[in-house]
């Protein structure tokens, strides 16, 4: 029994610590961004429109296929209805019927032989139940809105394609800042903690100096000061990288509070971002997907045209049906000698549109303002994107540029504030003068980071205009 217990409990243990692990991910920039296109919330949507879309082509092609429709139809007359025949109709102007319910006087009488008048004698025709069934297969001959219609769904699928690669960019890209985002927060809590160590150790030196008498009080304070600041920093460096990784993993497309880990660090991720190649690509402003977006508009307002325009064409459709019916007084259409009676029918169906008194002509005139907007919004998009590419290739040259700006100043600070270390142990060198040094460390730091992440960035963004991600 003992046995069983602990076997029990040591499940209870495991399950827990199965369902950690599952929560736990690690991942380069690489495969967070493979894993960010299968997985992100917007990827999957994409991927999910490029299927109905699909669908949607399918269901256009459907409807100029042949279609099977079945029917059956019961009726039962809870109060049958009569109708009135001319006395003349028969040979003696007065006979003796058979008549139901009311008649034209107004008198009831149910199954009693009478004489009728002479003008209209009221007869019940039919049975008082009758079933119909039916089976139709009709055939669209010529339509020109369905020919438009195919060429409009093969249009969607070609957006819905590009609108998945838009969204894919755009992800990747997502990603690309939301991981040199958890990079830089590490990477800045790492030379925090490394400066207040080395501000924790000279203010108890200094601490000690003076209380021996060979330094100023004012030499203290001002190192405290310095201290209490970066610790500041650090607390909200803090706060900043568990927001930074709750964007990842949103981008991820995994839960919020995974545990993530990242294989890459930011300075090998920047120099692998330089390449200054990417700055002579050629724009080719046809094969960014913003451009093919807008190219896709453009196609579907001409074909919205065509559509219009097709609405003056006539329409072919022919069909043909059977069926069998059966009639009588009493709910017998499941007995075996019942009558049942056969029919048939084929037909053909032209419609000619011929005079709507204006409104085709102003809806065609309409979709050709759209079209002639849409020519219009090509243009701009061109425009736009040449200037965005430019200004991109800019952009991404200047944080080149800036990174080996900031590394050079960040080698300077630290060879100046290590100088005024020594002059200020020494005694030749004032607390200000130190503590100006250690600030302009502390901002060559951040500079050189910020200047780090830009070029991941900067690259990223241009590669995304530039629909060049491999």
């Amino acid at each position: 029994m003992t046995k069983y217990i602990t076997l029990f409990l040591g499940l209870l243990l495991t399950v827990p610590i199965l369902a950690q692990e599952q929560d736990s991910y690690s991942f380069s920039l690489q495969e967070a961004i493979d894993h960010a296109l299968e997985n992100n919330r917007a990827a999957k949507n994409a991927s999910r429109d490029i299927e109905a879309a699909e669908k949607q082509k399918w269901e256009t092609t459907a409807t100029g296929l042949p279609q099977l429709n079945a029917g059956v139809d019961y009726q039962n007359w809870l109060k049958q209805q009569v109708q009135l025949l001319p006395a003349a109709a028969f040979d003696n102007t007065q006979s003796t019927i058979d008549i139901v319910d009311t008649y034209f006087d107004g008198v009831t009488r149910n199954n009693t032989e009478v004489t009728t008048p002479s003008g209209f004698i009221p007869l019940r025709f039919g049975t008082k139940q009758n079933v119909n069934a039916t089976a139709t297969l009709s055939q669209l001959l010529f339509d020109g809105s369905y020919l438009v219609g195919l060429q409009s769904a093969k249009v969607y699928l070609q957006i819905s394609k590009n609108a998945k690669t838009k969204t894919d960019l755009e992800v990747r890209k997502a990603v690309i800042e939301a991981y040199g985002n958890v990079l830089l927060a590490e990477e800045s809590l790492a030379i925090l903690n490394r400066n207040i160590d080395v501000l924790t150790k000279n203010l108890e030196e200094t601490t000690k100096i003076y209380e021996n008498g060979l330094e100023e009080e004012e030499s203290v304070e001002q190192l405290q000061i310095t201290l209490s600041s970066v610790e500041s920093n650090l607390r909200n460096t803090k706060r900043l990288k568990n927001l930074a990784y709750q964007m990842l993993n949103i981008t991820l497309g995994i839960d919020l509070n995974a545990t993530t880990t990242l294989t890459d660090n930011l300075e090998t991720l920047t120099t692998k971002n330089i390449n200054l190649a990417l700055l002579e690509t050629d724009t080719a402003i046809e094969n960014t997907i913003d451009y093919q977006i807008a190219e896709n508009d453009m196609v579907s307002k001409e074909l919205l045209v065509k559509l219009q325009q097709s609405k003056a064409l006539p329409t072919l459709n022919a069909f043909i049906n059977g069926g069998y019916a059966a009639y009588s007084d009493d709910f017998s259409f499941l007995n075996k000698d019942q009558d049942w009676f056969g029919s048939s029918l084929f037909g053909v169906s032209l419609n000619i549109p011929i005079f709507s008194s204006g409104m085709r002509s102003a809806a065609t005139q309409r979709a050709k303002i759209n079209l002639e907007k849409a020519k219009t919004d090509l243009t701009e998009t061109e425009q736009q994107l040449k200037l965005q590419i430019a200004n991109a290739k800019s952009e991404y040259q200047f944080a080149i540029e800036e990174y080996d700006n900031k590394k050079e100043n960040l080698n300077l600070a630290e060879r100046i504030e290590q100088k005024n270390q020594t002059k200020f142990f020494e005694g030749i060198g004032s607390s200000f003068e130190l503590r100006q040094a250690q600030t302009q460390l502390y901002t060559a730091q951040q500079e050189f980071l910020q200047a780090m992440l830009n070029v991941i960035n900067a690259k990223a963004q241009l590669e995304t205009l530039l629909n060049a991600v491999n």
